[in-house]
């Protein structure tokens, strides 16, 4: 009886929503650094991929699908809740590579965690009736930010390392399929949301002698090896979807967080590569952010063999999968970046080739890549480097693998991609990076100019062509070594929700509808809110304001004093109150103890000032 009040306070709280007999079952498998060719059935000869090859006869494969970002946590965070890396401020991996001389520019600051106020799938699906399960690899964080912490009623986390047996697996992935498969095949009738993040094929790899030695043509046979043992352990979940079957429709998708390892990293030699795509993870070249991307319906309600080379991104699993379980995102969420697709899916309807898509990337990473900021739209890829800075401009269509930049001759294509990957950028908050004021120009000219380590190399075995990288993996990896982390522990921050505030004014108050969580009803210019905290320790703090603000209505001028000391800053027009990014607006310096933060309007701009949902400051 509990169950069925509970069921209908979601229905009159959120809005109609599919029966509970027409509610699919979601199974999403996610690789860990799988590359976009890594599968048979994309074109790699030389791997054995039996089962996913059939899932993507059955289904769709997608040969131009896009990850968040070409970087483990960053993607992950995008996956989750639907929004940019950009707009999360977790644009790289947790907790983060360390900066070093070698660098011009200083790592952007990012979020210590998933923050927990973000709306998550498991979240979402959990609200109307969903059982939800994680196996495998979070790696948003822990506390407040853990799968169990958002939206998982069960987690599952074996380390990374396993045995080299039918039961565990070198990455865990045996384990991890069987747990998952527990879970699908469990009497409960509900409705079931099944997340099984692999650790497979991320590096540190090993493999049976006779495992290797099956697959001696290979461009890597460890490598291979690991493929193979994935795509087994994918088959106890798909096993496991066939045995449930039963009237109920289950959708299963298929992807990796981001590109192939390309580089020696861990390992004397390449794991893989991407070609014809270039580079690899931690890159904005195609072969970091282009990903596999599989969809099946056990009720063949997608189609079968279906090759779709119409862009999309894992961004859209959120919006999509949660439509088909009858949920509407706008209600319930408020707007995301990734689209609805849905009746692409099940209509069969064409997608837009010119959508855009934007990726901002502001770290070094331990592949060798730098600081920049890409998009694509249509035919035509721009990226932004952000040490010059310069642009380059690449035609997809006839050069797949990015080596002509055609910024020059294509002037006027260039100019009018850098304005929109600026306004993208502007829009959602992104982050840049500082000049570094310990930077070693010989060191980096030594890492990043005298060595292309996006270079392609499919054409011979990674044993062959190992002994090249040597010199700068070992230039790389002492350029980190000893270096501060990028992160402070998360005890250094503190977070001041809305839910905590004192409005004070005319029509100021705290919404607590879960799309919103916001100091809203800013209408009065003379409204003001406080928040009372505890300072942990003596330091400088950073601040950062999540915050939006409706399309047309930025540039209101606001004030926030803490301690004695007051930052300033410009509300922007994020083209929507509930369209939230973090502001970062300055530095305080505050002393331990009882503290007061307040702000206040100095002027309003339009019809409303902004609203907030949340103040963090982190000690830097």
């Amino acid at each position: 009886m509990a169950r069925v009040l509970c069921f209908l306070v979601v229905i009159s709280f959120f809005g109609s929503i599919l029966p509970a007999q027409d509610q699919p079952n979601i199974v999403l498998i996610l690789a860990d650094d799988l590359g976009i060719n890594d599968l048979r059935c994309y074109g790699r000869g030389d791997h054995r991929s039996p089962r996913l090859d059939a899932l993507a006869s059955q289904g769709i494969r997608y040969t131009s699908a896009y990850c968040g970002l070409s970087i483990c946590s960053a993607s992950r965070a995008a996956l989750m809740t639907g929004k940019s890396p950009a707009r999360l401020h977790l644009t790289s991996f947790l907790p983060g590579r360390p900066d070093a001389p070698s660098q011009l520019l200083l790592n952007a600051r990012i979020q210590s965690a998933l923050p927990p106020e973000e709306r998550t799938l498991a979240e979402e699906l959990k609200k109307i009736g969903y059982r939800t399960g994680l196996f495998g690899k979070w790696h948003l964080g822990n506390g407040d930010s853990s799968p169990t912490s958002q939206g998982f009623d069960v987690a599952y986390e074996p380390p990374a390392k396993g045995k080299l047996d039918e039961i565990e697996g070198n990455k865990n992935e045996f384990a991890i399929a069987r747990r998952a498969s527990d879970f699908i095949l469990s009497p409960d009738p509900s409705p079931f949301f099944c997340y099984v993040p692999h650790h497979s094929p991320h590096i540190r790899l090993d493999a049976t002698d006779e495992a290797k030695q099956s697959f001696q043509a290979a461009f890597n046979p460890l490598y291979a090896a690991n493929i193979e043992s994935l795509d087994k352990a994918v088959g106890f979940i798909l096993d496991a979807v066939q045995k449930r079957a039963g009237n109920r429709e289950t959708i299963v998708i298929f992807s990796s967080d981001n590109g192939g390892l390309h580089v020696p990293e861990g390992h004397e030699e390449p794991m893989t590569h991407n070609s014809p795509f270039r580079a690899g993870k931690g890159y904005l070249y195609e072969g970091g952010i282009r990903i596999p991307l599989l969809v099946y319906s056990s009720t063949g309600r997608v189609g079968s063999d279906r090759v779709v080379d119409e862009p999309v991104s894992l961004l859209d699993l959120f919006p999509t999968l949660l439509r088909l379980a009858g949920i509407d995102v706008s209600k319930t969420v408020g707007p995301v970046d990734g689209v609805d697709l849905s009746s692409h899916w099940i209509e069969k309807k064409s997608l837009a080739m010119d959508r855009a898509f934007y990726w901002n990337f502001p770290h070094y990473t331990n592949q060798g890549s730098r600081p920049a900021a890409a998009m694509r739209r249509g035919e035509w890829k721009l990226i932004k480097h952000f040490e010059e800075p310069s642009i380059e401009l690449y035609n997809l269509k006839y050069d797949p693998s990015e080596k002509l930049n055609v910024a020059m001759s294509q002037a006027d294509t260039a100019a009018a991609m850098q304005k929109s990957l600026e306004e993208w950028l502007q829009s959602v908050g992104a982050q840049g990076c500082d000049r570094n004021p310990n930077a070693n120009a010989e060191l980096h000219a030594a890492i990043y100019r005298r060595f292309d380590s996006s270079s392609i190399r499919g054409d011979a075995g990674a044993k062959a062509i190992a002994e090249q990288w040597k010199p700068w993996r070992k230039l790389m990896n002492q350029a980190v070594q000893q270096q501060k982390p990028v992160l402070r522990p998360p005890s250094g921050e503190v977070n001041l929700y809305a839910s905590d505030s004192k409005p004070h004014g005319n029509k100021i108050r705290y919404e607590p509808e879960p799309h919103k969580n916001v100091v809203g009803f800013w209408t009065d210019v003379n409204d003001w809110v406080h928040w009372d905290f505890l300072v942990p320790s003596d330091g400088v703090y950073s601040v950062e304001v999540q915050c939006g603000c409706g399309k047309g209505m930025g540039g209101s001028r606001v004030a926030l004093t803490c301690g004695g000391q007051t930052l300033e800053w410009t509300v922007r027009d994020t083209g929507h109150f509930q369209n939230m990014v973090y502001e970062s607006i300055g530095d305080l310096s505050l002393k331990a103890g009882e503290g007061r933060l307040e702000v206040r309007p100095k002027s309003k701009a339009s019809a409303a000032v902004m609203d907030i949902r949340k103040i963090v400051l982190r000690k830097k």
